[in-house]
């Protein structure tokens, strides 16, 4: 991965995180902005770790189901352009601001997702947009387990 698209990849996971804290934290009257900057943080780095594993985690289901698909050819990454379109589904993330074109827009990536992992497999169409989506539910899923658990814990503590 270079560093531009690691960049892109960070920048969205802060957008994503933006989208996904600020409207809680606006709610609350006496958040303090180290706690939100911790937040942010956090969320920055759990969802960009997120995005980065997306095309690896598709690869892997390729693998795991053609495994002669996917032997002897280097893994999927993101390259810098198909990850950029990632910012702007981050900023969508807003509930304000729509979370059904939030959705869209990463079909959209997932799509041209789709095209690179059937290029570079050599799989169907389908095959890799079957691959790309269940990675993407299988990790969205996790996240937000994981969010919950974090919750919970933090409603115990109180």
């Amino acid at each position: 991965m270079t560093a531009a698209v690691i960049v892109v990849l960070l920048l969205a996971g802060l957008s994503e995180a933006a989208g996904r804290v600020l409207p809680v934290v606006a709610g609350r009257s006496g958040a303090s902005r180290t706690g939100t900057a911790g937040l942010l943080l956090t969320g920055t780095v759990i969802d960009s770790a997120v995005f980065a594993l997306w095309p690896v985690s598709a690869w892997a289901l390729a693998g795991l189901v053609r495994p002669a698909s996917t032997s002897g050819r280097d893994v999927l990454v993101w390259t810098a352009g198909l990850a950029a379109p990632l910012l702007l589904a981050s900023v969508l993330a807003f509930p304000l601001l729509g979370p059904a074109l939030h959705g869209l827009l990463l079909i959209g990536v997932g799509a041209g997702l789709t095209g690179a992992l059937a290029a570079s497999a050599g799989v169907g169409w389908w095959f890799a947009a079957g691959c790309v989506a269940l990675a993407g539910v299988g990790l969205a899923a996790v996240v937000e387990g994981v969010r919950r658990l974090v919750v919970r814990l933090h409603r115990s503590r109180s």
